[in-house]
């Protein structure tokens, strides 16, 4: 049985060879203090985020794309791989996505991690290379294709050419540090502490990169938020509208246009143009985030695409080496 994985910083996805997308949870595990086993894994470890009791601890494994805590890691795939693919499994192959800017070190934790969890082979695959091909873009031809994966814990920007990446540049500003941004403008400008959960929820609900014409109501929109207050320490309620949450959005969204900026100033001339031709594509979660595409666009002078199913192109692509794997095996990092 071959496994594709997209071991993201917020969300896990298992690919497995003839039967297509089997699993999709939230990277996050819940863990009884000094015990090692899991109490909870994906949807229901998200439930717990930010209400578990003092025995009890809600583990986000990956920080910025990689392990920050390997036994909890490890403990997330063996159980995902159980659950997407249940009996045995005796000879399992997985291609894992890895961020392009990952140190040699973070790299050998995600294998060992696999391997733990029951992995005969692993087999790596740059995070870019992977959105590329799940996006359909044609990675192997001697042109120049340009993917913006915007994921929960780092943004990967990359110009790939007949099968490799030429310039890339992978910053660790995701979905994660949009809500953070959210956080901390509400605790300056209205005192209030709200947790991750609830900043997750204002951007999915009123969040925007710009303004986006035609659609009027959204810039109206406001949203509803509880938390506790910062001086008195007493719960309260606030409306926030969406050109606020715009206004906290700028900086990580800026950042993001930023590294375009510098993956296509180092981008060799010929493959430039055929950038400027084609287009960009943005895949990932942050690519939903409304006016993104326009303001990217906007900056670059560039057109900007969102890919056809941009939560899933990473582990798609991570499918199509599973599915294809003796034609695709030169992508591969060595692991």
């Amino acid at each position: 049985m071959d496994i594709g994985i997209d071991l993201g910083t917020a969300n896990t996805l298992l690919y497995a060879r003839g039967q297509g997308i089997v699993l999709n949870e939230p990277s996050v595990v819940a863990m009884k203090e000094g015990g090692r086993t899991a109490l909870a894994v994906g949807t229901e470890a998200k439930e717990t985020i930010g209400r578990t009791p003092g025995s009890i601890t809600a583990i986000r494994p990956l920080r910025d794309g990689v392990i920050s805590d390997y036994e909890a890691a490890e403990e997330m795939i063996r159980h995902f791989v159980k659950k997407a693919v249940p009996g045995r499994r005796p000879r399992t192959r997985m291609v894992v996505c890895v961020p392009s800017g990952v140190t040699p070190v973070e790299r050998r934790a995600i294998v060992h991690a696999a391997q733990r969890a029951g992995a005969k082979a692993v087999h790596l695959i740059e995070e870019p290379m992977a959105a590329a091909i799940g996006a359909g873009l044609p990675v192997s031809e001697p042109r120049g294709s340009m993917v913006v994966d915007i994921g929960g814990g780092t943004s990967e920007v990359a110009v790939i050419s007949l099968g490799g990446i030429v310039t890339s540049q992978s910053l660790r500003v995701g979905g994660d540090r949009l809500d953070t941004a959210i956080t901390d403008y509400v605790r300056k400008e209205h005192s209030l502490l709200i947790g991750e959960r609830t900043a997750e929820d204002v951007k999915c609900a009123i969040g925007s990169a710009w303004p986006v014409p035609g659609n009027a109501e959204l810039e109206e929109r406001t949203f509803t938020v509880r938390g506790r207050e910062k001086v008195g320490g007493l719960p309260k309620t606030l409306s926030v509208t969406a050109r606020e949450v715009r206004a906290a959005l700028d900086e990580p969204v800026e950042a993001i246009i930023a590294a375009v900026r510098v993956t296509l100033e180092e981008c060799p001339p010929e493959l430039s143009g055929d950038v400027m031709e084609h287009g960009i594509v943005l895949t990932g979660g942050g690519a939903l985030l409304p006016g993104l595409d326009l303001r990217m666009a906007s900056a670059t002078g560039i057109p900007v695409f969102v890919a056809e199913n941009p939560l899933d192109c990473v582990a798609l692509g991570s499918g199509k080496c599973v599915e294809d794997f003796d034609q695709l095996q030169r992508l591969l990092a060595s692991a």
